[in-house]
């Protein structure tokens, strides 16, 4: 069972400048979108002001993505985020990237400790 802890949403704009020579956006754009996420998620759970006083905070281990359909321009996105699982010493998020029609096109799960 996922553990819904802090979902939090983002919404982007898609840049003309992400497209590749197919006319669809490049993956590894779609990459940029979940650390802006994460960046996101990170700010709105506190991570980031408890890096800011202690000077600790977590480690990018491993991320996996599922691409489902592709994104195009000019369009915008939202991605929703949520904690996937939480172990002692690392925990994993759960990101969604939904297009303009809100129809999933991207689906990634980090591992950070």
């Amino acid at each position: 069972m996922k553990a819904e802890i802090l979902p939090v949403a983002l919404s982007l704009r898609i840049d003309w400048s992400e497209m590749d020579l197919f006319g669809h956006v490049n993956n590894v754009s779609f990459f940029k979108y979940i650390q802006a996420s994460r960046v996101n998620y990170w700010e709105q759970s506190g991570i980031s002001k408890l890096f800011a006083e202690e000077k600790q905070g977590p480690i990018l281990a491993s991320v996996n993505c599922n691409f489902i359909q592709p994104l195009f321009y000019p369009g915008n996105i939202l991605i929703k985020a949520q904690i996937e699982f939480m172990k002692t010493t690392s925990f994993g998020l759960h990101h969604q990237i939904f297009n303009n029609k809100q129809e999933l096109a991207a689906e990634e799960v980090s591992k950070s400790w």
